[in-house]
């Protein structure tokens, strides 16, 4: 009985350990602007959240950078699971010659440091106009985002049986019609979580963002936020985080209403 109720103090303590920061971001980025002293606030001085973000949306941008992350997360998540998905389909399923050398030569892309690909990156994407573009923003998280995809939806078809794909082709079933018909239904989970994965991380990126753009009408929104928390500092504290907590919404959200089917998915591929 001690030892449980130990346990459970120490589980509370570490809780609100946790949750300190999150309460003291609430709570000054409802202070108003003018009135913040310097010190963090520990109890409500106002109710000046609207007007904190309302300073952050008109005075730098902040709103073209949620639009634009929106775009990328979005467009650039779902190109890398459906790259991910038809390369994970030819390393597992199909009779590809030396399938553990494909799957090496794919998930090679997350094993390195992302600095690395910086500079020839730059050079290249100024050669061919992709520059500042929101192209190019979608292009270079769609091909960073698959190695990992491919890992995930990889191991989660190395756990379906092979008979399937055997009974479909005495059928006469083509492989595309395989792949379409029969494992893309199968693997949805694994895609979603797959999906839930890349979409933070491009959601969350800001090497590339502030690399790769300049223009306010192509920057990602942690971009746009860094510019809110140095280029626009006399906007004060209680600005930032109140953009910040408005930027972390989104995977907030998308991971509650896709709770389920991440857990389900995750305990598959493990």
């Amino acid at each position: 009985m001690i030892v449980r109720a130990l346990r459970s103090a120490l589980v509370w303590a570490l809780a609100l350990l946790w949750l300190m920061p999150i309460y003291l971001m609430v709570v000054n980025s409802m202070t108003p602007a003018k009135q913040y002293s310097g010190n963090p606030a520990w109890m409500p001085t106002g109710l000046g959240f609207f007007q904190n973000l309302s300073a952050a949306w008109t005075e730098s941008g902040f709103g073209d950078g949620l639009i634009n992350s929106l775009m990328y997360s979005l467009s650039a998540a779902a190109l890398a699971v459906l790259a991910a998905a038809l390369a994970g389909y030819a390393v597992v399923i199909m009779p590809l010659k030396r399938p553990t050398l494909w799957f090496w030569l794919i998930y090679l892309g997350t094993l390195l440091p992302l600095q690395i690909f910086l500079a020839p990156l730059f050079k290249a994407y100024v050669a061919v106009g992709l520059y500042d573009t929101n192209l190019g923003m979608i292009l270079i998280y769609a091909a960073i985002c698959v190695p990992f995809a491919f890992f995930i939806v990889r191991n989660y078809l190395s756990t379906l049986p092979t008979e399937i794909t055997e009974a479909a082709q005495l059928d006469g079933a083509s492989w595309a019609r395989v792949f379409w018909r029969i494992h893309f239904p199968l693997i949805r989970s694994s895609l979603l979580a797959a999906f839930i994965f890349q979409f933070t991380w491009v959601w969350n990126d800001l090497l590339f963002g502030i690399t790769l753009t300049t223009s306010p009408d192509r920057r990602p929104v942690m971009a746009a936020l860094a510019e809110v928390s140095g280029g626009f500092a006399s906007l004060g504290p209680p600005v930032t985080l109140a953009a910040a907590i408005v930027a972390s919404l989104p995977t907030v959200v998308l991971f509650i209403a896709c709770q389920r089917f991440f857990v389900s998915s995750l305990k598959a591929v493990g």
